[in-house]
């Protein structure tokens, strides 16, 4: 009769294996046009992550094992202070870096240039003028700006004066963290137009997006720290 509790125990112990096809018909069921790409184990013992892509790119959600419930949010490791769903979202929206045309971006470097980033920015972003002043903050770093004026289209001029002048760097610098724009009538052929077509490809719908070198992605501003901080993971992990 004793080892009726301690089976009992043991049964309970047991891992609670996934019906993927169940989880992949609840998500598309109650997220509509959600197409699930792949249901794995998630941090946390029990839960599963299905990962699914929308307009907005790659997403994430978490279910349990027969997907009775769906989780939306975020999941934190205390221990490390690590935001884990933040980490795998960019690494799952990630970019072959040797792919992009950067022959038509603005480059700036600091110091020896050893860190690289690539930033898609709109000078009359709000969020991107309080990101030019983190950058600032950053030294041995080579940006490479790709020009993105998609809050004022009207004002897209001050963007392609930027790349008809003598000196880009210090002219983009002027223009989206000083609020100058380029004094200059000189006209040239400028590739706006096909960064524009490129970040469409690439899913960038807000500013300023942000690759690292990596290839992974990150939507909106650091705080200096932090970009720091994956500037140094991502040139050691490259």
């Amino acid at each position: 009769m004793r080892q009726l509790p301690l089976l009992a125990a043991a049964m309970m112990a047991l891992p609670v294996f996934a019906d993927e096809a169940q989880i992949r018909q609840a998500v598309e069921s109650k997220l509509p046009g959600a197409k699930v790409e792949a249901v794995q184990p998630a941090p946390i013992p029990g839960l599963y992550e299905v990962r699914f892509r929308s307009a907005e790119g790659a997403q994430i959600v978490y279910t349990d094992a027969r997907a009775t419930y769906i989780l939306v949010g975020t999941i934190y490791e205390t221990r490390t202070d690590r935001n884990l769903t933040e980490e795998r979202l960019r690494r799952l929206s990630a970019i072959d870096m040797g792919t992009l045309p950067y022959e038509h971006a603005v480059k700036v470097q600091r110091g020896n240039g050893k860190r690289t980033l690539v930033v898609f920015s709109d000078p009359y972003c709000p969020a991107c003028k309080r990101f030019e002043k983190v950058l600032a903050e950053v030294e041995d770093i080579t940006i490479h700006y790709f020009m993105y004026p998609v809050i004022r289209p009207e004002l897209a001029d001050h963007s392609r004066a930027v790349w008809c002048a003598a000196d880009r760097p210090k002219a983009w610098l002027d223009l989206a963290l000083r609020g100058r724009p380029v004094a200059t009538s000189a006209s040239c052929e400028t590739p706006i137009e096909k960064i524009l077509e490129l970040g469409k490809r690439l899913g960038v719908r807000s500013t300023p997006t942000l690759f690292f070198a990596t290839g992974e992605r990150v939507r909106g501003g650091l705080q200096a720290a932090e970009l720091k901080i994956l500037l140094d993971e991502a040139a050691s992990r490259k």
